[in-house]
């Protein structure tokens, strides 16, 4: 067996337990899977997926003009109107999920 050197890393309790959830599903363990990880790396001499921000940014009011506001605030009630509508809670989902909050 090749010699083995530890890794620490911090990562939030959420996202350690959901992963080790995921990963105990498909029988591999935590140290596998970030070896595995690793060996990705090292294969594809950067990271094996891409890193890049989203397309498209949720608008940031505080920094609309009244008359941005305005516009933004007729795309929605357009959208009502067109019956384009989604829960709050899964619009706050999918931005939490982009945005790795």
């Amino acid at each position: 067996m090749p010699r083995t050197s530890n890794v620490f890393a911090r990562v939030e309790p959420d996202l350690k337990e959901e992963s080790e959830n995921i990963l105990s599903q498909l029988g591999i363990p935590m140290s596998n899977a970030i070896g595995l990880f690793l060996r990705q790396v090292v294969l594809q001499r950067g990271l094996p997926f891409s890193v890049k921000l989203p397309a498209q940014r949720p608008t940031e009011l505080a920094l609309l003009s009244d008359e941005e506001f305005d516009v933004e605030m007729e795309k929605g009630f357009a959208d009502i109107a067109a019956g384009r509508v989604r829960p709050a809670s899964e619009v706050f989902a999918d931005i939490k999920r982009d945005y790795g909050l």
